[in-house]
Parts: C-alpha cells; sequence; structure tokens
C-alpha cells in the first residue's frame, strides 16, 4: 500500500510539474533576452514588484486557498464541494478587486516607496493588474489540483507559459518596453487562459456564497496568514533590503543567482501542487503518517543532490545565460539559496501534519521567529556584504523554520521520520557547497556576527 501511495504521488507530481518545467526552462533560457534588453536597474524593478505581488497575494487570500484543499475533501457530496467552491471562487473575485482598485490609485506612493523612481507609476498599476489575474487565475486552477487531474492542469500552465513568453518577446524585443514589458508580458497569458478557463468552469460558478461555509473556511484560513507572510518575508524581503542599502542593479544580480536557484525549487513546486491533495486523501491515519515519514526522506534525498550540483555550476552556467558580464556575480549567491529551497521542501513536508490535524493556530509562530531571524540578519548583513548577506539570511531561515516546525507538528502529529537518514544529506552535503575561498569569506562573515552579538 506504501508503495502504490508513493508511486501515486511521484507521478503526479511528474505531471504537474510538467508545466513548471517547462516554465523554469523558458525563464532560464529568455535570461540573454533579458540581460541583453535590461539593465541591471530594470531587471532588479520587476524583481521588487514580484515581491511586492507576492506579499499581496497572501494578504488578499485571507488563507482561503488552503481552507479550499482542506474543506473541498470533508464530504463527497457533489453539493458540498460546489459550495465549497462558489464561495472561494466569489470571495478571490472580490478580494482581487479590491487590491486592483486600491494598487491603481495608489501607484506613485507605492513607487516612491520600493525606490522605484518617480516615473514608475504605470508600471506599478501594470503589476496590480498582474496581481489581479494571478489570484482569480489560481483559484480556478486549483479545481484540477482537488479533483486530480494534473494532465488539465499542466495544459493550462503550458498554454499560459507559451502566450506569455510570445507576448514577453515582442513588448520587450519589438516595441522595447524594457521592464514594462516583462510585467505587462508575463500577465497576458494568464488572463486568456484565465478568461478560457471561465468557460469551461461556467457549470461550476453560480451565484452562491454560502457565509457559515466562508466563515468555518475563515477560521481555518486565517491563522495560516501571518505564517505565510513570514515566509514572504524570508522569500522576498531582502530584495527590499538590497533596493534599500545597495540599489536597484544588486537586486538584478541577485536575482540571477536566485532565477538559477530555482531549478531545485521546480522539483518542489511540482511536488507541492501534487502534495496537499494527496496527503490529505489518505484516509487510514497510520498509513498516513508512514508514507509521511518516507515522502521526507526521499524529497530531500533528490533536492540536495540537484542542489550540490547547480552550485558546482553555477560560475558556468551563469555566465552561459546572461549576455552582460554585469550580471556574473549572480553565481556567487546560489549555493546558499539552492540549499535554502531544500530546507522548504523539508518545511512543507511536516507541516503536512499539523493542517491534518486542523491545529493551524500556531504556525505563524514557527514562521514569525524564522522571519525575525531573516530581518536581523538582513539587517546586520546586507550593508556590508550586499547579496551575500542575504543568501546567508535566507538559509539560516529557512533552515530553522524547518527545524521549528519539525519540532511542533511531532507534538500535534507524530510521524515516524526516518532522521538518521535525512541528517546525511542535510548535514553533508551543503558542506561541498564551497570551495575554500568561499570558506573563508563565510567565515568572515561568522566572526563579524560573533562581534555583533558582543
Amino acid at each position: 500500500m506504501l508503495a502504490k501511495q508513493i508511486k501515486r504521488l511521484a507521478s503526479q507530481s511528474l505531471i504537474y510539474g510538467l508545466g513548471g518545467l517547462v516554465s523554469r526552462i523558458l525563464a532560464v533560457l529568455l535570461l540573454p533576452l533579458y540581460t541583453s534588453y535590461l539593465h541591471g536597474r530594470d531587471y532588479g524593478r520587476v524583481e521588487t514588484l514580484t515581491a511586492l505581488t507576492a506579499v499581496l497575494v497572501v494578504l488578499l487570500r485571507l488563507g482561503i486557498s488552503s481552507a479550499f484543499f482542506r474543506f473541498y475533501f470533508d464530504s463527497t457530496d457533489v453539493a458540498h464541494r460546489v459550495r465549497v467552491v462558489r464561495t472561494s471562487f466569489w470571495f478571490t473575485m472580490a478580494s482581487a478587486t479590491f487590491g486592483l482598485a486600491a494598487g491603481w490609485v495608489a501607484a506613485q506612493p507605492i513607487a516612491d516607496a520600493l525606490s522605484l523612481g518617480h516615473d514608475q507609476a504605470w508600471l506599478v498599476r501594470a503589476a496590480f493588474v498582474g496581481l489581479w489575474a494571478q489570484l482569480n487565475y489560481e483559484q480556478l486552477t486549483s479545481l484540477f489540483r482537488v479533483e486530480e487531474r494534473p494532465v488539465l492542469f499542466s495544459v493550462a500552465t503550458i498554454a499560459n507559459l507559451l502566450i506569455t513568453v510570445g507576448a514577453t518577446i515582442l513588448l520587450v524585443v519589438y516595441f522595447h518596453q524594457r521592464a514594462m514589458g516583462v510585467i505587462v508580458g508575463n500577465w497576458i497569458g494568464t488572463l486568456a487562459v484565465y478568461f478560457v478557463l471561465l468557460g469551461y468552469r461556467r457549470y461550476q460558478l453560480g451565484l452562491e456564497f454560502d457565509r457559515r461555509l466562508f466563515r468555518a473556511m475563515n477560521r481555518f484560513g486565517m491563522p495560516l496568514v501571518p505564517a505565510q507572510l513570514a515566509i514572504w518575508t524570508i522569500n522576498f524581503v531582502d530584495r527590499l533590503f538590497i533596493a534599500t542599502f545597495k540599489g536597484q542593479a544588486e537586486v538584478g544580480y541577485y536575482s540571477i543567482g536566485v532565477r538559477i536557484a530555482s531549478a531545485t525549487l521546480l522539483l518542489l513546486t511540482a511536488f507541492r501542487l501534487a502534495w496537499p491533495a494527496f496527503a490529505y486523501s489518505i484516509e487510514d491515519e497510520n498509513e498516513a503518517r508512514r508514507t509521511y515519514g518516507y515522502v521526507l526522506t526521499y524529497v530531500l534525498f533528490i533536492t540536495c543532490w540537484v542542489s550540490l550540483g547547480l552550485a558546482l555550476l553555477a560560475p558556468w552556467i551563469v555566465r552561459l545565460l546572461t549576455a552582460r558580464p554585469e550580471f556574473y556575480a549572480g553565481a556567487r549567491v546560489v549555493g546558499l539559496l539552492s540549499f535554502s529551497a531544500v530546507a522548504w521542501g523539508a518545511y512543507t513536508v511536516v507541516a503536512i501534519g499539523i493542517g491534518r490535524a486542523r491545529f493551524t493556530q500556531f504556525n505563524w509562530v514557527v514562521s514569525g521567529v524564522a522571519a525575525v531571524i531573516n530581518v536581523a540578519l538582513c539587517f546586520a548583513l546586507i550593508p556590508s556584504y550586499g547579496m551575500i548577506g542575504a543568501a546567508i539570511a535566507t538559509a539560516a531561515s529557512m533552515g530553522s523554520m524547518f527545524g521549528l516546525m519539525a519540532i511542533h507538528a511531532q507534538r500535534v502529529y507524530p510521524v515516524p521520520y526516518q532522521w538518521r537518514r535525512v541528517a546525511y544529506p542535510l548535514i553533508l552535503l551543503p558542506l561541498g557547497f564551497y570551495l575554500p575561498a568561499e570558506r573563508r569569506r563565510l567565515r568572515a562573515v561568522g566572526r563579524r556576527l560573533v562581534a555583533a552579538a558582543r
């Protein structure tokens, strides 16, 4: 039975990962285009607005997207599931529209606050249109995930990507729109596929909003919002610190390293798309616990080896994929960021027990502590070490978040994880990331932190 469950998860992850694979490959292949037509400052603006969009997605969802997966599987009754779908859909539509209107009005103050430039209000407005499209698109495609229809999910994802890439190339290369072309190109495909999905799902999207169900979903999802905000802090606040202390150009260089390290996230994205529906669909508690234990081992084994390869090949990869020498510095952060992704994947696995037990009230404490660690390290390291300090802060906070969540989850929903097998890749492989010169830099950073603590 365990082998059957693992095989089902693997097959769904592979199919879900097809769209992600195409997305990451295209993102990497577009790097020469971006680095030819965009300066570091332009690329930094795009990444800063991406960070802003990510936090607004968390705030506007209010945890309903997480509750959607949990409540959908509460009953096999078709009427119940349709109510869950419609309630989630209309809430998402309303919150996304509110966000778009607010961003449209406050575009110039937002541009000033993010150090984008005094003439970038329309770039901010374009980003908020993308926010609206992303929120609504992801809510509709989540239906394919709960229905365990990964093929249709991948078809929608690939169609979105192909339209997006075509539009981006047209806007950046032929119309020379630079940062605006990237921002607008990124949501043209999303909007196009979203409107197609509206027609495809029209029989499920009637005018129904169950307030009692919404309140129950909100009670489940709201405690997750602070945790998700803390995770956003860990993933994106470093860009804002770099922009403040080092400028938008260094944000652009750092983002190149993030893009290369995202190959590890590719595997985890495929896994995370399949994981919630798969994990909650296992009805027997003993079987669920045993399956979760093996999943953590396999996830860490695969992602650690991928991360090691990326770290070793990063200088060559960056030189191959970027058109300007100014971007080569991004290779220096790939190793640390790859390992951060490994810790994030492990966190995703161990956190599922909290959701299964419906004991999400204290998730924010775990991620909040990790976020505080991240912000403190960003303050301490980025002014002196720039993007290297940002990468160290991300790795330290992700590692602490995994460790704290593992302790908390084991108290709420004990799982027989194979800790001895897990320890080898977590401890030994990161040591292989660094050449002697890099180890000397890390020791210098360590001495600075010790001196600051004194």
